[in-house]
């Protein structure tokens, strides 16, 4: 009786071990297809396989395949936030570097899921989240730049810094006219600087 009692925290601790590891392999197979451009054809027998487990144990996780997807989101989401949150504030080339590591990291991902918009309401919202927080993150990252400009002033300049740290302006700077991460940092650097000190 007594040993049972003692062994009772220890097969709980291990059964919720066994289950966020079930959990984080659905997700990882969710964000497989999902970043893969496959989502939409993706089944949830396939998405269980590759997780290693039947599709009822995945229902019993996330419900449907919107549910893992959102679960799947929120997760990469969260990921994304502590990274880009870790840029310093008012440091113009503290932020474009933090915001080069994420890009080199995600950046493609990103791109591909850009071409998905229009495709379901789980995946618009999945686009949804990403712009909101790459606008949170260029105020957080720059704002106080813009501190004491008047509302339209203020407004047309936020807007051109998104557009300038938008992982199409990455993309084209990085791919499509093959600048080096050097150049591409010296790029961006010298148009937000430029940019912030006009309007102060």
């Amino acid at each position: 009786m007594e040993s049972g009692t003692q062994g009772r925290p220890y097969n709980q601790v291990a059964r919720a071990a066994a289950q966020q590891r079930t959990r984080d392999a659905l997700l990882d197979a969710a964000e497989a297809e999902f970043f893969g451009g496959g989502w939409e054809q993706a089944s949830l027998e396939a998405m269980a396989a590759t997780a290693g487990v039947t599709k009822q144990t995945l229902l019993r996780h996330f419900v449907s395949k919107d549910g893992l997807l959102e679960q799947a989101v929120l997760r990469g989401y969260t990921r994304v936030r502590d990274q880009r949150w870790a840029a310093p504030v008012d440091d113009v080339a503290g932020a474009v570097d933090n915001l080069l590591d994420h890009y080199e990291d995600m950046g493609e991902r990103a791109m591909r899921m850009s071409s998905l918009d229009g495709r379901g309401d789980a995946i618009a919202e999945v686009g949804l989240r990403a712009r909101k927080l790459h606008y949170d993150w260029v105020e957080h990252a720059f704002g106080r730049r813009l501190d004491g400009l008047g509302s339209e002033p203020r407004a047309r300049c936020r807007a051109a810094l998104i557009a300038l740290c938008d992982v199409q302006s990455w993309w084209l700077l990085s791919h499509d006219l093959g600048l080096t991460r050097a150049e591409v940092r010296a790029t961006l650097v010298q148009a937000i600087e430029r940019l912030t000190e006009e309007q102060t």
